[in-house]
């Protein structure tokens, strides 16, 4: 496949393109400054600079492509911009005619056990004071995503309540709305295994225009 990363040199996004690497892809990694980019960006991704958040870089970054993965995170303080990241995303990828796969929060899953009436950012147990914003943020990211219906060829991806740098498992499970805690309460996937994840969506879609949430 063809796939452009945008967010390519951050935590998650340099690990979606070594995943699609390591698998044969072809993938075009874009960031607003290479100059920052580098040593961040796996070898063997073609380099472009772009803005997530204009939708003309977004288009031209993704003519030709089989899929665009927005996997930006915007820098605390400035969480509005994840916002209008996802409108300029789905607009840019729909001109395109291109599938898009956005990496989004945990906040807008709904915690266990409440039938569906807590939200994940609501909950202090998962979600601290200093997390609510982007939270927040990603709640409003999934919103304009199911707001455009059928104008665009969306998924979204929650990560659960703690995602961070680990090892690739390759394993991992499957849920949608409801976010997913093991025995122990835990809810938690490595950023190597939701790259994982992604790219097994990429490869064979099941979510089309819908959110889908993983942990182990």
């Amino acid at each position: 496949m063809r796939i452009t990363v945008f967010g390519a040199a951050g935590n998650v996004g340099s690990r979606i393109v070594a995943e699609a690497l390591s698998r044969g892809h072809h993938v075009t990694a874009v960031v607003r400054d290479a100059a920052r980019a580098a040593g961040r960006v796996p070898a063997g991704a073609e380099l472009r600079t772009g803005d997530a958040g204009n939708a003309r870089d977004v288009a031209a970054a993704s003519a030709g492509q089989d899929v665009v993965i927005g996997a930006t995170r915007p820098a605390p303080g400035s969480e509005g911009e994840l916002v209008a990241m996802a409108r300029a995303l789905l607009a840019g990828a729909a001109e395109s005619g291109v599938r898009l796969l956005l990496v989004g929060g945990a906040g807008n899953l709904t915690v266990p056990g409440t039938e569906g009436r807590t939200a994940v950012a609501d909950d202090p147990a998962f979600v601290p004071a200093a997390w609510r914003p982007i939270a927040l943020a990603c709640t409003e990211q999934l919103a304009v995503c199911r707001a455009a219906g059928a104008d665009a060829d969306w998924t979204y991806l929650s990560p659960p309540a703690l995602l961070e740098p680990g090892v690739r498992t390759g394993t991992y499970r499957l849920g949608t709305d409801e976010l997913l805690v093991d025995a122990a309460g835990a809810s938690a996937v490595s950023m190597e295994d939701l790259a994982v994840a992604l790219l097994d969506e990429a490869e064979r879609p099941r979510h089309r225009r819908a959110r889908f949430t993983v942990a182990y």
